[in-house]
């Protein structure tokens, strides 16, 4: 299989590394094309990854696989530039936020679209990708895509194309709201007299064991909670705050204003 990501900044290169650390393709199948003809070609070329493009002409058909990983913005202007080239038997994998598979069908006139979700811990191997496939898709295409995408992490297969803009909240989303709690509790110990490296630390490393915890066993989250919340102690006392300033309200507040924001960026 020949594989074309368009696009040669950070999750572009995050699969590209992925694809070729995990062997699933060589550097010889593997194609980028990228807009940049100064220095970022260059960049993109010392790394002998990949053959490196600037001319869609060139690489477009040649490829079994083309990966859309530009800015959502930039996606009218990358349609005009490829539509010449692409045919019906290539499969389109996008994962531009907010770009329906509508747009993109309308715009290159290819059926083969998978349109996926991917988060920031994809760059380690550990992220989050979520999918959905027109019906076009053959089941040995959809497959083969699946294990390229659980290079960078586990995946999930959607049955409806809204749900990706659910999963943008969530899980594209949702790193950032970990940092945001994690960023309070360590202002929250700076405050109270620790010192900035050690409350890192703490933080960290309370964040890593509780996620070991969590994954090694099949208990729920409420069910965690009881078992660190004895009655009377500090941590009743924390959820107790949590629970009368509504927070457990907010955050799905949040994640609806995610969602809300995602589905705009769509239309």
């Amino acid at each position: 299989m020949n594989i074309l990501i368009i696009g040669g900044g950070n999750m572009g290169m995050t699969f590209a590394k992925a694809f070729i650390n995990s062997h699933v393709v060589t550097a010889e199948q593997l194609m980028m094309l990228e807009k940049d003809k100064g220095d970022r070609i260059l960049q993109l070329k010392s790394k002998n990854i990949a053959r490196i493009y600037s001319d869609p002409a060139q690489c477009v058909p040649e490829a079994d696989l083309i990966i859309l990983a530009v800015k959502p913005q930039d996606a009218q202007t990358l349609f005009e530039q490829i539509a010449d080239y692409v045919d019906n038997g290539q499969v389109i994998l996008s994962i531009m936020a907010g770009v329906k598979i509508k747009s993109i069908q309308q715009s290159i006139k290819v059926a083969k679209i998978i349109r996926a979700m991917p988060n920031l811990p994809a760059q380690i191997g550990q992220g989050m990708t979520a999918f959905v496939a027109t019906e076009e898709v053959s089941r040995f295409e959809q497959g083969a895509i699946q294990n390229l995408l659980a290079t960078t992490g586990k995946t999930l297969n959607v049955d409806r194309e809204e749900l990706i803009d659910v999963v943008t909240a969530i899980s594209g989303s949702g790193p950032a709201y970990i940092y945001y709690f994690m960023d309070s509790m360590i202002n929250g110990a700076i405050e109270m007299g620790i010192k900035k490296s050690e409350a890192e630390l703490l933080v960290l490393h309370t964040f890593l064991g509780a996620l070991s915890l969590y994954q090694a066993h099949s208990y729920s989250c409420n069910d965690w909670i009881q078992k660190v919340a004895s009655k009377g102690g500090t941590t009743e006392a924390a959820i107790k705050t949590f629970n009368d300033s509504n927070l457990h309200s907010i955050i799905i507040l949040g994640v609806k204003a995610a969602l809300k924001r995602a589905i705009e960026l769509g239309e």
